[in-house]
């Protein structure tokens, strides 16, 4: 089935409601088939068609109607301009696009309401540049879950920082959910003999890199032994990984940002597959949980009991007994 595409320039959402109906009762769409509404936040820029795509790969597994909150020019004169898309490449989805200019650009909470589907739930993203405080955001006051990406702000660290101070129930950041992996292979690494206390780890990474912030607070957090964040100035995102043990390391390497090698004392070395995940499969695994993600809590105030960031040539590994190994097993488990 092709995409119908249908523009309605300097229009009203009243006018885009009644064009969703009379769509729905030609059979166009079938908005009861719906599981959630998806609100997406972002300038009317280069990247939003990509951000688009994303949602609608994402709506193949989890049904949804995508209202985009398109923001235009500040200076213009006030009008939207609507587009609804169904069919073929808006996957199992019905795209709503609201470019937004002059002074409603700041009013997408009153022109994101009147589309809403009835009972539904609803989850906000800002896949670009995100609000400090995401539910305190108009939009996000409307959400069960918000989802930012850190590593699209200009200063991604400070961003996972500022938003950590402001987190409420319902906030995760795609810089978490590109760890799902790495954290999945350190726990199996943990499965294997020898089975010994981790008493100290070191995490290497891009200097602005959120993730490799986000997975050092999490060892720090479950495993409870010093976890020293090391930067590094070659490294694409998260370079490698260190747990210390009595017998020797486990070492979980991926220099080229594609290809981890694991390796530890009794066992032999393991190529892995560690590719850098597309925002598609993040979207997919977080919209399939509404529920307030207790380990990303959990692992933002990890970030508080991190060691001083070294510089990569001279890190160290702090030893202290603990062990942690059943609770980071545990807490390592993406939601289903």
């Amino acid at each position: 089935m092709a995409t119908v595409i249908i523009d309605l320039p300097s229009t009203t959402t009243s006018q885009v409601n009644r064009k969703l109906v009379e769509i729905r009762e030609r059979g166009g769409a079938v908005a009861l088939g719906r599981v959630l509404t998806l609100v997406i936040v972002d300038d009317d820029g280069e990247h939003l068609e990509e951000h688009i795509d994303a949602a609608n790969e994402a709506s193949r597994e989890h049904p949804c109607r995508v209202i985009v909150i398109a923001r235009g020019s500040r200076t213009a004169a006030a009008r939207i301009d609507g587009q609804i898309r169904v069919g073929g490449d808006a996957g199992a989805s019905e795209v709503i696009i609201l470019r937004l200019y002059g002074p409603l650009a700041s009013q997408g909470q009153s022109a994101v309401v009147p589309l809403l589907l009835s009972d539904a739930p609803i989850v906000t993203w800002w896949p670009g540049v995100g609000p400090k405080a995401p539910a305190q955001d108009p939009l996000g006051e409307l959400a069960q879950r918000r989802i930012t990406d850190s590593a699209a702000e200009r200063n991604p660290v400070r961003a996972l920082a500022t938003r950590r101070k402001a987190y409420m129930e319902g906030d995760t950041d795609l810089a978490w959910t590109r760890l799902t992996n790495w954290r999945a292979q350190l726990v199996a690494a943990l499965d294997l003999p020898p089975y010994e206390k981790v008493t100290g780890a070191t995490v290497t990474g891009e200097a602005d890199s959120p993730s490799t912030e986000l997975l050092a607070g999490w060892l720090a957090e479950y495993l409870r032994v010093p976890v020293k964040r090391v930067k590094s100035t070659t490294a694409q995102g998260i370079q490698s990984v260190t747990l210390e043990r009595g017998s020797g390391p486990i070492e979980l390497n991926r220099p080229d940002g594609k290809v981890g090698t694991l390796t530890q004392p009794g066992q032999p070395i393991r190529r892995i597959a560690l590719h850098r995940r597309n925002t598609k499969d993040c979207l997919i695994e977080e919209l399939r949980r509404l529920d307030p993600d207790e380990v990303f809590e959990a692992a933002l105030h990890g970030l508080d009991k991190l060691a001083p960031n070294t510089p990569a040539k001279s890190a160290k590994t702090a030893k202290k007994p603990a062990n942690g190994k059943k609770t980071v097993q545990a807490a390592a488990k993406p939601a289903k």
